[in-house]
């Protein structure tokens, strides 16, 4: 008992070390997920800023292999060419994912009034004309990245503004008449993984900080039955990625542990009903106290958390590029995984048994 006690210590210390670190990108990450609405600098000449920003950029006019290509496709080529997903899971956005998945290719695709709109592929999967490992510096030689991208459509001219943490961790390029955002591993130099999307799933999702002129598209009213479809997609969705990631590094994969997820599940909701961030529950403890009020056994627990990434394949691309949180998802001897997330909070709890 001893030594389990002092292995949960050490890694409590390091988490907890993470917490401050991250602390400040996942509030960060708050902001990037929202709309900078600033009426006051809409009154630029955004037409001439738009020929300006895109002129010179270099365009792929059409998509003709990868998961990219179906965007715009309607849903029955999809199904033709993949056959039927492993599930359909709802997302807050308006479109359903279609999940395909085999033990090292992943890709979803999402799917809205039978037409493909967005797409988020890992592992080994196709992402032409980029492949999943390619160095950074190969992509940043090809393409004329910009930390500004201007885009109009019926309802306005929209100018999304990368930060230098965006621009170096998730560039935007543009492929013809759709967007692909780039996930980079800063910490291997290499590309992680790839989504897809329609220039309006862009603006709708927001995922930079936003100058608009004109309309913004209103966000769906959703119900609490609703919520909960989509927070359990979201948590499949993790799962599977974490062991996409697991399996790309050499190592076992983690199973899905019930009484840990509603650990996770329990952590998220609080997070969110209470407005704050932290590893500490104000009301349950840190995650040792947590795991054994629900008599859980085990000899190793790591937790990770987030907060208002667009989804969860974008919360797990976030885990991935923080040093402790990272450390959690990599770690060989978590056998056990239990996800929860509640709106946008997401909690991670791996144990060892």
């Amino acid at each position: 008992m001893r030594s389990v006690i002092r292995i949960l210590v050490v890694m409590s210390i390091i988490l907890i070390a993470g917490i401050y670190f991250n602390q400040a990108k996942e509030e960060q990450e708050v902001l990037h997920n929202s709309a900078a609405l600033n009426p006051a600098k809409s009154d630029m000449n955004v037409e001439q800023e738009l020929a300006e920003t895109n002129k010179s950029l270099p365009v792929v006019e059409q998509l003709t292999s990868g998961a990219g290509m179906y965007i715009g496709k309607e849903a029955p080529l999809l199904r033709k060419a993949k056959g039927e997903p492993a599930r359909k899971d709802p997302s807050a956005y308006g479109y359903e994912w279609w999940i395909y998945k085999d033990v090292d290719q992943y890709v979803q695709f999402g799917v809205e009034n039978n037409k493909v709109v967005t797409a988020y592929a890992a592992g080994e999967a196709d992402v032409s004309p980029f492949k999943i490992g390619q160095p950074v510096k190969d992509i940043f030689q090809t393409y004329d990245l910009r930390m500004d991208v201007v885009i109009t459509n019926e309802e306005g001219t929209y100018r999304l503004e990368l930060s230098e943490e965006d621009f170096n961790i998730r560039p935007i390029v543009r492929l013809g008449d759709i967007y692909a955002q780039l996930y980079i591993d800063k910490f291997t130099g290499t590309l992680s993984s790839v989504r897809y999307l329609t220039k309006d799933y862009l603006i709708k999702q927001r995922p930079y900080e936003m100058v608009y002129r004109g309309e913004l598209p209103v966000d769906p009213e959703l119900t609490d039955p609703a919520w909960r479809a989509i927070e359990e997609g979201s948590e499949k969705q993790i799962l599977d990625l974490t062991n996409i990631i697991r399996e790309k590094h050499h190592l076992k994969q983690v199973t899905w542990e019930e009484k840990t997820a509603e650990v996770a599940k329990n952590h998220s909701k609080e997070m969110y009903e209470k407005q704050y961030f932290a590893h500490e529950s104000p009301s349950a403890g840190d995650l040792g106290n947590r795991l054994k009020a629900a008599n859980i056994a085990y000899q190793l627990a790591g937790e990770n958390i987030a907060a208002n990434y667009t989804d969860g394949p974008a919360a797990i691309e976030g885990w991935l590029n923080s040093k402790n949180h990272r450390e959690a998802l990599l770690e060989k001897d978590f056998t056990f995984l239990g996800v929860g997330v509640y709106r946008k909070y997401y909690t991670q709890n791996f144990i060892a048994k």
